[in-house]
């Protein structure tokens, strides 16, 4: 294991070069910025530059600028990008610049999925159960999260997220449209994680980063998707959605796979390691929340 990076900020680590900056990133972003963090962030498409930009996050154009320089300088780096056909998409172009750049480097963080642990038959899993994803998309997780542990002096940290969650990303739109079906399938449960939990736990590691670490990231209560439905129709007032056996509906194949595993995640050791705390420890507190934002 790579000894522990400087813990404490000094004005020039303050700096987080942000490769694939989605929802989790930007949920990250939100809570850095104000502390006076400068954050840059990659995006494939010119059109998001000035939403991006809006945040207080500096876009880049990624691929397509030269990260080459910035990688030099940046002491932390948040990949979120997913691996695609060919690989992780962040190696395939820049490997051999962050292999240069990782003995200086503090933090880097890769956002991967609980998908790697497979189906498990409704079981708890944790951080020390055995890889064995069951989809295509977990085995590619799978093979990302080995490339990146490969590299010599990289002070990697690998989140492995459940389902996520968190505002424009929940349940009410297709509850009040009337599109929202309970999908039944025996024994099935999931877990989910809202989005501030997930930024929470990042912040946490950037300021104490441990290089090696694995943390599962979820909430406190894993659950069959058809109860979050249910619950989501009860805070609006609305009729329960009806209920479809899994084997009779009508989804996409993206849609069912998610189907074909079925697990608890446990998130004991990512509290014990970083003294962090769900804000929304379980569905009900989290679906709250978001339809008091409007979601």
């Amino acid at each position: 294991m790579i000894a522990a990076r400087a813990g404490h900020f000094g004005e020039m680590d303050k700096t987080l070069l942000s490769l694939g900056h989605g929802y989790s990133a930007r949920a990250l972003a939100a809570r850095l910025i104000p502390q006076g963090w400068r954050i840059i962030g990659t995006t494939r498409s010119p059109e998001k530059f000035k939403e991006i930009a809006a945040t207080g996050v500096e876009p880049m154009l990624w691929p397509g600028d030269d990260l080459s320089a910035l990688l030099q300088e940046v002491p932390n780096l948040l990949v979120s990008a997913g691996p695609g056909p060919q690989g992780d998409p962040v190696l395939l172009e820049l490997q051999d610049q962050i292999t240069a750049a990782a003995p200086h480097l503090r933090w880097v963080g890769y956002l991967s999925t609980t998908g790697v642990y497979g189906d498990h038959g409704g079981d708890w899993v944790d951080e020390t159960t055995p890889l064995a994803p069951s989809t295509r998309r977990g085995a590619a997780r799978v093979q990302a999260e080995a490339a990146w542990g490969a590299i010599p002096d990289l002070p990697l940290h690998i989140f492995r997220l459940a389902g996520i969650y968190g505002p424009g990303r929940g349940p009410f739109a297709k509850v009040r449209k009337g599109t929202a079906r309970r999908i039944i399938k025996q024994g099935q449960v999931f877990s989910r994680i809202h989005v501030e939990d997930i930024a929470q736990a990042l912040e946490l590691s950037l300021a104490k980063p441990q290089p090696g670490a694995i943390y599962n990231l979820c909430d406190d209560d894993p659950a069959p998707p058809q109860d979050v439905i249910g619950h989501a129709a009860a805070l609006l007032g609305l009729p329960l959605p009806p209920a479809v056996n899994f084997d009779e509906a009508e989804m996409t194949p993206m849609a069912r796979s998610f189907y074909a595993e079925s697990k608890k995640v446990r998130n004991d050791h990512a509290k014990a390691a970083l003294g962090w705390q769900p804000i929304y420890p379980d569905y009900r507190s989290g679906l709250a929340a978001l339809l008091g934002a409007d979601d």
